[in-house]
């Protein structure tokens, strides 16, 4: 296990398209593999981080890794 602290990196995000409403989306900062530091999220973030997380595949699809300020068309 690596016990080093994950670096903050604001250069990539993990976005949760909505299934149902075209262009809504939710983003969290991640590192180029996905992972969030949930420490680093505020409290209303971090709630919002796992309900996107319980709800893939029924509310919102499953998440993608993009560069920050990069959307999907």
């Amino acid at each position: 296990m690596n016990s080093r602290p994950m670096p903050l990196c604001d250069d990539y995000e993990l976005r949760f398209e909505s299934l149902f409403h075209t262009g809504r989306a939710l983003a969290f900062p991640c590192d180029a593999h996905g992972g969030v530091r949930m420490d680093g999220l505020s409290e209303q973030a971090r709630q919002n981080y796992l309900f996107a997380r319980a709800v893939v595949g029924r509310e919102y699809a499953s998440p993608v890794v993009l560069r920050s300020g990069s959307t999907r068309n």
